[in-house]
């Protein structure tokens, strides 16, 4: 593994780690009900998912840009091979997103594409949008923005119900300007 690999997979460890001594098993159980059992649950509570982050942010201070992708990236998959996606892990890689959106570039948009896709929760969804996709696209200069432009405009255009709405809010959030529409 290269050095930034390392920190990376350190990083991911501490989290998985620290939000599974953090969860109870009931509230594993409550959550795991209410996403229908589509994500596991380790019952971590959203405090003690933002308290994980800032640790980590803390303890791997180092984490740059690819750094920051890539551990929210590490998070969003499966614990381990054959394993589901855990709640409490994606939401920190939300957590871990909001702290870090102004490291974020427009060349992000398809790994949150991919987030959004596979988000199996409108509380995965929805802080998304809100806390990294709209100041995202907000600090973008001009040429970026254009950039972003025709990214939205695909989703716009997307089979996904999920993108188009998405598509949908953050052009109602959030003047794109001039995001090119495709004709029907």
């Amino acid at each position: 593994m290269t050095g930034a690999a390392d920190v990376v997979s350190a990083a991911a460890d501490f989290v998985d780690r620290t939000l599974q001594n953090e969860g109870t098993w009931y509230h594993a159980d409550d959550v795991g009900a209410r996403l229908e059992g589509m994500l596991a649950s380790y019952g971590s509570s959203v405090g003690a998912v933002r308290g994980t982050v800032r640790d980590a942010l803390r303890k791997f201070k180092d984490l740059d840009h690819d750094g920051t992708v890539m551990l929210a990236s590490a998070l969003w998959g499966q614990p381990r091979p054959g394993s589901r996606p855990v709640f409490e892990r994606r939401l920190a890689a939300v957590v871990l997103l909001q702290t870090r959106v102004q490291l974020l570039r427009h060349s992000d948009l398809t790994r949150l594409e991919g987030f959004l896709r596979s988000a199996q929760a409108v509380e995965l969804a929805e802080p998304l949008l809100a806390d990294v996709l709209v100041p995202l696209l907000a600090g973008l200069g001009e040429r970026e923005r254009q950039r972003a432009g025709v990214v939205l405009a695909r989703w716009q255009e997307d089979p996904d119900p999920r993108l188009r709405a998405a598509a949908l809010a953050l052009e109602k959030d959030l003047p794109i300007g001039n995001v090119p529409r495709r004709s029907p």
